[in-house]
């Protein structure tokens, strides 16, 4: 027998997947050619050049005992942190140190690692409707409770007038994704200013300490000149978990790291606390080749041309059908409005085009689909007639 917790989660499993799977299976059947699949956020784009040369220099030239052994400090290697603090002070002006970066098993890693350090079972963590749907079981992990601020359909801003009523004494964290998956949003800096302030006050309203954490995978996916805040900037309570998933195209080979400044709270208990937690969850360290790759390609990133192409196309061809969709700022995400309430309803139509789409619901706003764009172009060109189709169903 599994344990009840895990049987609500495999109940409740991945929409995303369960698609993904999908589309696996009626490309089996029809041909990929056929099967529109807009379910996973899996990179289309090849790595750089770059990350190829630095994996064969890497092994080439570093101690293979060194390069494929555990690193010193479950933090990971000095250098390559030092290397990442060095880079992230050049571009925002900040003041980090080898110290203040913690090499993770990518994004998600980041984020279990860091709530581990810091939930006491009964714990709030507040996230902003919609966001992904992994947020709930990494919470749930570590038996803190999951507080939503209900969704802002005009514009996918955070409620923040909802935020401020919903913290409580018992909140210990805020989770912000920005670019957001799934909508493309980028939160304004006035949003971040006024989080900040909101945070600020409850803080001392309470006399706790409620951390933002602010989970980046898509920052550097970013369009039309669009700046995405740096939000330890704004928030001494920050922690920033950042993932080469997207950056450089390397979602499989889970790379990423951890930023805790020495501004915020109980700094260095904390750090320490996430280095114990890299080891005990089970991580040791962050995958030691793919630390010097990533060290190698600091200034190195996907061409995002291709998803703006995709960007452009996709949304001007379904606002052309009359789908209702906000245009996205970054990550490769569109989020349309269902033509009918029941957006699952919606997706089950759209599947008999072949066309696979992820529920609103998943991302706790039903009413909504989401479509990822990181995908081959003609998949979008070849799509948009059986888009136009599934329109018409719905006149």
């Amino acid at each position: 027998m599994i344990s009840k917790k895990m049987e609500n989660m495999v109940a409740n499993s991945s929409a995303i997947r369960a698609m993904f799977e999908e589309g696996n299976r009626l490309a089996g059947i029809y041909g990929a050619e056929n099967v529109f699949d807009f379910s996973l956020g899996n990179p289309n784009v090849p790595a750089p050049k770059a990350v190829k040369e630095a994996i064969i220099e890497a092994l080439n030239e570093e101690d293979p005992v060194v390069l494929h052994g555990y690193t010193n400090s479950n933090a990971g290697y000095e250098d390559v942190r030092e290397a990442v603090a060095q880079s992230l002070n050049k571009r925002f002006g900040t003041s980090f140190s080898a110290n203040n970066i913690t090499m993770t098993v990518g994004a998600a890693g980041g984020l279990n690692v860091i709530l581990k350090a810091l939930l006491n079972p009964g714990d709030e963590v507040m996230v902003f409707a919609p966001y992904f749907g992994e947020y709930r079981s990494y919470i749930n992990n570590y038996d803190g409770v999951l507080v939503e601020v209900s969704p802002n359909t005009e514009d996918f801003q955070p409620k923040l007038d909802e935020f401020k009523e919903k913290i409580t004494a018992k909140t210990r964290a805020v989770i912000v994704n920005t670019p957001n998956n799934p909508t493309g949003v980028v939160y304004s800096e006035a949003t971040i200013r006024k989080l900040a302030e909101i945070m600020e006050m409850k803080q001392k309203e309470f006399g706790t300490d409620i951390y933002l954490i602010s989970d980046e995978p898509y920052r550097e996916l970013a369009y039309d000149g669009v700046e995405v805040p740096y939000l330890t900037k704004y928030y001494a309570n920050t922690i920033v978990g950042y993932s080469y998933s997207k950056s450089l195209s390397l979602p499989g080979e889970r790379i990423g790291y951890l930023v805790i400044p020495d501004e915020a709270a109980d700094s260095a208990n904390l750090i320490s606390a996430v280095n114990v937690a890299t080891r005990i969850l089970g991580f040791v360290n962050a995958p030691t080749l793919q630390q010097k790759v990533v060290k190698a390609c600091l200034n190195e990133k996907t061409d995002i041309s291709y998803y703006d192409r995709n960007r452009e196309t996709l949304y001007n061809g379904l606002k052309e059908l009359g789908f209702a969709c906000i245009k996205p700022e970054g990550a490769f995400y569109l989020f349309v409005k269902s033509p009918v309430p029941d957006e699952k309803e919606f997706c089950a139509a759209a599947k008999k085009y072949n066309i696979l789409l992820v529920p609103g619901s998943s991302f706790a706003c039903a009413g909504y689909v989401r479509l990822a764009y990181c995908v081959a172009y003609e998949t979008i060109v070849n799509a948009l007639p059986k888009f136009k189709e599934l329109a018409a169903e719905y006149k």
